[in-house]
């Protein structure tokens, strides 16, 4: 089935359920895919969805951060609850040892010897693992392998 058709079907579900967190958060991220395909004019794959996806669970978990820190608990469960939703639509995340497995594959093919070719090693690395892993995690393993 079509990602956004499922999410459009999770959205009835959760009308018919009476869970509104869940249904808002639904209604936002099709509103942040209707504007993504008005700004390109045509529809999107299922790799754009799951870029905006990710996307906005990053944005959740820096949210998390931002209102744990000002003491704001109960505004941190409400994003970390959106964040669960979210993550339910996103594929299989990679474990570390498949995103070093990646990376090495990546480091070999771009002939990397130091954090010098970090650079090289991203651009091979991240369409591998394109909506299966944050870009910060692959950018932190990626140091590690490269002795920084």
């Amino acid at each position: 089935m079509e990602l956004k058709v499922e999410i459009q079907q999770a959205v009835k579900a959760a009308m018919k359920g009476g869970d509104t967190v869940t249904l808002s958060t639904l209604r936002l991220l099709l509103a942040a895919l209707q504007n993504e395909e008005i700004r390109l004019r045509r529809a999107l794959s299922a790799d754009e969805i799951h870029k905006i996806i990710a996307t906005l669970c990053k944005q959740r978990g820096e949210a998390i951060e931002l209102y744990r820190k000002g003491g704001r608990e109960e505004l941190a469960a409400k994003e970390a609850a959106e964040l669960v939703i979210l993550q339910g639509f996103l594929p299989q995340q990679l474990s570390d040892e498949e995103i070093k497995s990646a990376i090495q594959i990546s480091i070999d093919e771009a002939g990397a010897s130091g954090l010098a070719d970090l650079g090289k090693v991203m651009k091979l690395a991240m369409p591998k693992m394109a909506g299966r892993s944050d870009g910060k995690r692959v950018s932190d393993l990626a140091k590690a392998l490269l002795g920084g």
